[in-house]
């Protein structure tokens, strides 16, 4: 069986596009579609022709291309069934639990509510990639706009129990603000200071800081790291309720 072909583009400002494709089954996918020229750019350097649109949440720079790309190549589009109503053009919705079977391949479906209510994440496990949207970032996570902080702490935490190697595909190029405002929180983390460094000359160079792991998050990423002593003891919150230390970090990071 041949492994999942993954084509990462800079789209708008700060967002990441993907398409993926099976070609064995000659199917591609784009993981929501943040930028129509973008995206029909893509297409035409890869030679693939879109067959599936997947949706991680409602937001305009997930959405915005559904209907476009829909009409031009009659691709099935599926989204979350919680915001089935919101997301245009779709097809099929899916949920916790699920299986999609794309091509030769399988994505389990995984609800991670709280920056929208109805989010999802698609976990191709075979592959060792799971496509976050805007639920989880390299070293953060998206604002909770429409859940909780301890529902958003929840689905973080389905997330982080994804094998160690997984590899993080989020929707945003965020790494260096998110590594500004981390080491912050966590200044004695000695793996988090080294991964600051490395994301300044990244960056400073162009490159991407996308796709993380998820055994790489585990060790530096704040939001992910509420059970750890050493982040307790600098937040003074030894022992407190997780979520509790999650919803302090979120709140930090919202007046950063």
């Amino acid at each position: 069986m041949s492994a999942l072909e993954i084509h990462q583009f800079e789209a708008f400002d700060d967002n990441y596009g993907y398409l993926i494709h099976d070609a064995e089954a000659n199917v591609t996918a784009s993981i929501d579609t943040p930028d129509t020229p973008k995206i029909l750019a893509a297409l035409e350097h890869t030679g693939w022709a879109l067959t599936h649109i997947l949706c991680t949440h409602h937001h305009f720079d997930h959405t915005g291309g559904n209907e476009e790309l829909k009409a031009k190549f009659g691709c099935e589009v599926i989204g979350p069934r919680a915001e089935a109503a919101k997301i245009p053009a779709l097809t099929r919705s899916l949920g916790e639990g699920d299986i999609l079977e794309f091509g030769t391949r399988k994505a389990r479906i995984f609800d991670v509510p709280g920056h929208t209510l109805g989010h999802i994440a698609y976990w191709f496990e075979e592959d060792k990639a799971a496509f976050v949207g805007d639920a989880l970032f390299a070293l953060g996570c998206g604002r909770v706009f429409e859940g909780t902080p301890p529902q958003m702490w929840a689905s973080l935490q389905k997330l982080a129990a994804l094998p160690p190697a997984t590899n993080v595909y989020c929707a945003h190029e965020y790494t260096l603000g998110n590594a500004k405002f981390a080491v912050t929180v966590e200044p004695e983390n000695d793996e988090l200071m080294a991964r600051a460094k490395e994301i300044e000359l990244l960056r400073a160079r162009g490159e991407r800081t996308v796709p993380s792991t998820i055994e790489m998050e585990l060790a530096t990423n704040p939001f992910l790291r509420a059970g750890e002593p050493s982040l307790q003891r600098a937040l003074g919150m030894e022992g407190a309720v997780l979520a509790d230390i999650f919803t302090e970090v979120r709140k930090r990071k919202d007046n950063f």
